[in-house]
């Protein structure tokens, strides 16, 4: 997929053929096998300049596939690769090509028990969701310490954060503006579903009643603020989103009246150790048993409704990008 400017500043893609040498330079080059839609990706695949500055751009944060030549004494050829971060799709071509290049510390190796196609379900929506559930462990919030809230619950990171603390023996709290998703929410795990509203105070007041020992919020803004104002004392909210807002209306109180502690998660740059550590739990003992179940399946030819829809936050669940289609 290559996504270009028109001079009448507009922005249009399509899928075109290029070649190796098209690629930037870096260690590894990459038969893609797999790649994942993000709301990033229909950012850049729409033209937008505050996550791609320059075009012609092919998007994809994410890709999972195999080394054809590598320059990096740590990969071989025919090893499986799974890439995600850094600046994959977003000013250095990504995973909607047969092919990418990048440097060596952008890849980590297929870890065992999970396929190329399941790599990508997770993708980096499940490594954000992975990220914020081991924040919410270091903040000290267990299974013991009551409900925790995922906001945002059937978009790609809060469907996964949703199995995942469900899968690690939360009792998980989903939010979503969709009454139809319930029984999707509750098939991943979660024991309760409100709607959006309820998980968006509109009164103004700095503190609210005291309800989740933990949350992940995916969306930012007052829902974020609710969440804040809402946490127990000693509670661990984390923020990873901003499609609602990138204003946090709220006040000091929360901080220093209950001892609430708020956490951003960025996966970006990620250090390799914390990424080799998620992506074997998430291979493991935080593997989702059903992982179809939050899986829409694309070719890359398919990919342009599916690239309006997340942008209306119309997706539920992941779509995966088959390159082989």
């Amino acid at each position: 997929m290559v996504v270009s400017e028109n001079e009448d500043k507009t922005f249009s893609r399509a899928i075109s053929e290029r070649t190796a040498d098209d690629l930037p330079d870096g260690d590894l080059l990459v038969s893609v096998a797999y790649s994942s839609l993000n709301y990033k990706d229909a950012l850049s695949a729409s033209g937008n300049k505050g996550v791609t500055r320059n075009f012609p751009h092919t998007p994809g944060i994410d890709a999972a596939g195999t080394v054809v030549e590598s320059g990096a004494g740590d990969f071989a050829a025919g090893d499986e690769v799974v890439l995600t971060g850094f600046d994959l799709g977003a000013n250095t071509d990504g995973g909607f090509a047969e092919y990418v290049r990048v440097p060596a510390a952008w890849a980590v190796k297929r870890p065992d028990g999970l396929s190329l196609k399941e790599s990508m379900v997770y993708g980096t929506a499940g490594f954000t969701a992975a990220l914020s559930v081991l924040r919410l462990q270091e903040g000290g919030v267990t299974p013991d310490s009551g409900d925790v809230l995922v906001t945002g619950a059937t978009g790609g990171v809060g469907c996964l954060a949703v199995g995942i603390l469900a899968h690690a023996g939360y009792r998980v709290v989903a939010s979503t503006g969709k009454e139809s998703e319930k029984d999707f929410l509750m098939g991943l795990g979660a024991a309760d579903v409100i709607s959006r509203e309820a998980a968006d105070d509109q009164s103004g007041r700095p503190l609210l009643k005291s309800v989740w020992a933990g949350a992940v919020d995916t969306v930012g803004g007052n829902i974020l603020a609710t969440a804040i104002k809402s946490a127990k004392y000693g509670g661990v909210v984390t923020c990873c989103g901003n499609v609602a807002s990138v204003d946090l209306p709220t006040s000091v109180f929360p901080f220093i009246l209950r001892d609430v502690r708020l956490i951003g998660v960025a996966t970006p740059d990620c250090p390799a150790g914390i990424r080799a550590t998620l992506w074997q739990k998430m291979a493991g003992e935080w593997k989702l048993p059903n992982l179809d179940a939050v899986t829409i399946d694309s070719s890359l030819d398919e990919l342009d409704p599916h690239i309006e829809s997340i942008l209306k936050g119309g997706i539920r669940g992941r779509v995966v990008v088959d390159l082989s289609r």
